[in-house]
């Protein structure tokens, strides 16, 4: 009987085990994109008041200036044919980041980031290279100073991350670092074009405008990372909260609104714009203390809605209760591993 109430009350004092986290909202259609060009709707950015497109590939640069109705207002362009845009990011002084990393053969010496001002005109060309051979990248990423991160698309999920060595030569090129790395788990939420092996791909990134959330996209799924800091690296190094996307057709874009709201997008003409009010508050805080290799980063997708890493309460009540009795006993009861 002892032992029965010193384990009650060692239970009081811990409190009862915390609730399973709520699954996150499901995204919400806001309009369809029907303007047949843009048929191919690779990256997403904005404003606040306007969404900001591309295509994927091209043969000139062309940004689209979408209002909140899905409607084309006007377009962004210049005469510099790229290879294969594949993503867009908006910076904090309103240049449209273009990234032009698209490699599907592997087959390119160099791929290139571009910056164009968001009243048009000419496009500032930054050439780079990969330390180890071609990569094929669809997802850029700006920290809070601007500093480019490209992340690979895998086929296994087992994805590089990338930033150049230094300033950004014009028109280059300047060389990448890797300088990270992370692993996207299979998750069973339907849609995308090829199968199970969607919810591995990474075709898409965003960053919060405040900076403290990353967001990286598959065809299925999106995965938000803390980053109170604001720093890219360290945050693709802790665990995501999961946002399903189901039944994308081709899902690609991804984007932040400023207050928050997620927004996922499609390829394929009268695919809809889709919206995750609040997502960044889905976030839970940073842990205080960093993994221990800072070259690389991990983040495990596909284990449930929110994947906030934390000691597991079990085994710590059941430290606590050894302390407490001193017995071996009620030790080998209580640290148990509970089922992930």
């Amino acid at each position: 009987m002892r032992v029965v109430l010193a384990v009650a009350a060692v239970l009081l004092v811990m409190g009862a085990a915390p609730a399973a986290a709520a699954p996150p909202p499901a995204p919400e259609t806001l309009c369809k994109v029907t303007d047949s060009r843009l048929g191919e709707l690779s990256g997403l950015a904005s404003d606040g008041e306007h969404w900001y497109a591309i295509n994927d590939g091209g043969t000139k640069v062309q940004v689209f200036v979408l209002n909140h109705s899905c409607a084309v207002q006007k377009v962004l362009s210049a005469s510099t044919d790229p290879y294969d845009v594949e993503d867009v990011a908006r910076a904090a002084d309103g240049t449209l980041w273009l990234s032009d990393t698209g490699d599907n053969s592997h087959k390119r010496s160099t791929v290139a980031l571009m910056e164009l001002k968001p009243s048009g005109g000419s496009v500032t060309l930054h050439r780079l290279t990969y330390p180890d051979g071609p990569h094929d990248t669809e997802a850029l990423l700006l920290d809070r100073s601007g500093t480019p991160y490209l992340v690979t698309k895998e086929v296994f999920g087992d994805s590089a991350v990338y930033r150049p060595t230094g300033p950004l030569a014009t028109p280059g090129p300047t060389k990448l670092e890797k300088v990270g790395s992370l692993t996207i788990h299979d998750t069973g939420t339907p849609g995308g074009p090829v199968g199970a092996f969607g919810s591995v791909l990474v075709t898409g990134g965003a960053t919060s405008a405040d900076g403290t959330v990353v967001a990286l996209r598959t065809y299925t799924d999106a995965y938000l990372y803390p980053a109170p800091d604001g720093d890219v690296l360290a945050a693709l190094k802790r665990n995501p909260v999961r946002v399903p996307l189901p039944n994308e057709k081709q899902g690609e874009a991804l984007a932040f609104e400023p207050d928050g709201t997620l927004l996922s997008g499609s390829e394929g003409v009268g695919q809809p714009l889709r919206a995750v009010k609040n997502a960044t508050s889905l976030v839970p805080a940073a842990p205080q203390r960093e993994a221990a290799k800072p070259s690389a980063a991990s983040g495990a997708g596909g284990s449930g809605s929110d994947d906030s890493p934390g000691v597991p309460w079990l085994p710590a009540a059941g430290i606590a209760v050894a302390v407490v009795l001193g017995g071996w006993f009620v030790v080998s009861r209580l640290r148990r591993r509970p089922r992930r």
